[in-house]
């Protein structure tokens, strides 16, 4: 157990966070409530959770040796993340029609964990790290899926619970605007560390 407590507290330092999964948690619970942003919160959860798996079974390995493929998952991963970040930058109080109309849904939020390039980071370099946690990559996928999974399911829950008290702070339209604004601008701020 304590040869586990390292691998803990990494993962819930690196899922608690700001970055895009927890910034989109807190956006959609300040705009749809807690319950609505569930599906978002389980589907990013469960893409990290595979993510690491994948990753403790050899794709960070793939990554790591493949610069051109680490490069384009980045990309397009930054190219999608900054697209969400103006819609949410632009909406305006949750009944305005400028904003998203549905919250994101499991798939949706399962497929968005994909191309966000820190929960890449995360795995892969939790991978190399903790490899000798586990006697072979199985049990080392298991480990690090069970981890992610759980970890992301609270610290998203927390974020979005942020999210729903902001809502019940915030009552003008300015408010909002710049509520949403600073949500964007964090969103597209958590891509910084990708690109260094």
């Amino acid at each position: 157990m304590t040869s586990i407590l390292p691998l803990l507290l990494f993962v819930a330092v690196a899922t608690v966070t700001p970055g895009g999964a927890t910034t989109l948690a807190a956006a959609s619970g300040a705009r749809f409530g807690f319950v609505r942003s569930i599906p978002l919160m389980l589907g990013i959860a469960m893409g990290l959770a595979l993510l690491a798996a994948l990753a403790a079974l050899g794709l960070g390995g793939l990554l790591l040796t493949l610069p051109s493929l680490q490069t384009a998952v980045r990309t397009l991963g930054s190219a999608y993340l900054l697209w969400l970040a103006w819609r949410i930058a632009r909406s305006g109080p949750p009944n305005a029609s400028n904003g998203p109309v549905r919250p994101v849904s499991l798939v949706n939020g399962f497929l968005l964990l994909w191309l966000n390039p820190k929960g890449w980071a995360m795995t892969v370099g939790a991978a190399a790290s903790f490899a000798l946690l586990a006697n072979n990559p199985n049990r080392l996928a298991m480990l690090l899926g069970a981890a992610f999974g759980v970890t992301a399911c609270a610290s998203l829950a927390l974020w979005c619970a942020l999210g729903v008290l902001f809502a019940r702070l915030f009552r003008t339209p300015r408010h909002w605007r710049i509520l949403n604004l600073a949500m964007g601008v964090l969103l597209a701020a958590s891509l910084i560390p990708t690109w260094r």
